[in-house]
């Protein structure tokens, strides 16, 4: 079973995908967030075409702290068709995380959405299966869009991880895949844990992002899944469900706890859940994120009243989506 902190950290946003990010920068968040806890990093091949891989590997080289589990991905580089899904590719794809990493077998490489064809087949799980025998990796798991996949992916029996997005937004995980996945023994990374930072509070109606930030260009689903940006919701409805989270978060959640911490600590107390990776692009919303792994169960109130914002926002519109 893959074991991680409760609170990871997830380094989309420092491959400069969500706006420029110094190099400088990004080893401070880095640094940041282990100095407060964390032990699981999560990248991809793909975030700044490797960027983000090459600063974890830099920042790995100097690290002389407690071990760390690095978790990477692979499969966005290419035609998203089932024919370049083979051992071929999975072997040049690990191998070029692996020099960017610096490392010489990878803790753990997930599929990154892939299509359902590529998750349902046999011949997917014997080559990577291949890739631990040889030990260019350790673990594998799947990155998934949809519940689906992820309950086709957790019947294989050398899987270790699902990744899939979960947040007070995005309650359909809870159904069936957490529960599946706990009988399995397969960990759950639930990634955009604050559903692209609404679930912040700190967004209104008038709020704009860079060009080069996906919450820009990715708004309606143009370059990715729309799943992936404010979780699929309508942004205006969603800066209004996130009004009403922030009031719940401050009358029910722990005192002193930011919306954000409250938001984050929903996730990672989810019973299945292995770990929240939540973005950071400054030191110290590293430093609030894993504070969130300190705070106490959260009430009942604060529990039934996500559902009920679920139930009212988002149920009819995404739920049957993903």
């Amino acid at each position: 079973m893959l074991t991680a902190s409760r609170i990871g950290l997830g380094t989309w946003q420092l491959g400069a995908d969500w706006g420029d990010v110094r190099e400088q920068d990004a080893l401070d968040v880095l640094a940041a967030a282990v100095d407060a806890g964390v032990t699981f990093l999560d990248t991809a091949d793909v975030y700044g075409d490797g960027r983000s891989e090459q600063l974890i590997g830099r920042f790995l080289a100097q690290h002389d702290g407690p071990r760390l589990t690095v978790a990477t991905k692979m499969g966005r580089r290419v035609e998203q068709v089932p024919e370049n899904f083979d051992l071929d590719s999975f072997r040049a794809w690990t191998d070029r995380s692996r020099a960017n990493l610096g490392v010489d077998t990878l803790d753990l490489v997930q599929l990154h959405c892939p299509p359902s064809e590529v998750i349902d087949a046999d011949a997917t799980y014997d080559a990577l299966d291949t890739l631990v025998a040889e030990g260019r990796i350790a673990r594998y798991g799947v990155s998934v869009e949809t519940c689906a996949q992820a309950l086709s992916a957790i019947t294989r029996p050398h899987l270790a991880s699902v990744q899939i997005i979960l947040n007070a937004f995005r309650l359909k995980p809870l159904d069936e895949v957490l529960p599946a996945a706990a009988d399995a023994g397969v960990a759950i990374i639930a990634r955009v844990p604050l559903a692209s930072g609404l679930l912040s509070g700190r967004y209104d109606e008038s709020t704009t992002f860079a060009a080069d930030d996906h919450r820009s260009f990715n708004r309606h689903g143009e370059a990715f899944d729309v799943g992936e940006t404010f979780s699929g919701v309508e942004f205006e409805a969603g800066v209004a469900a996130a009004r009403e989270f922030s009031a719940l978060a401050r009358e029910h959640g722990p005192e002193g706890a930011t919306p954000a911490q409250v938001a984050l600590a929903w996730v990672a107390q989810q019973p299945g859940v292995t770990t929240v990776i939540p973005g950071a692009r400054s030191v110290e919303q590293a430093r609030a994120n894993a504070a969130a792994m300190t705070l106490p169960p959260l009430g009942s109130e604060l529990l039934d009243g996500v559902r009920e914002l679920y139930d009212r926002y988002f149920r009819a519109a995404i739920h049957d989506r993903w």
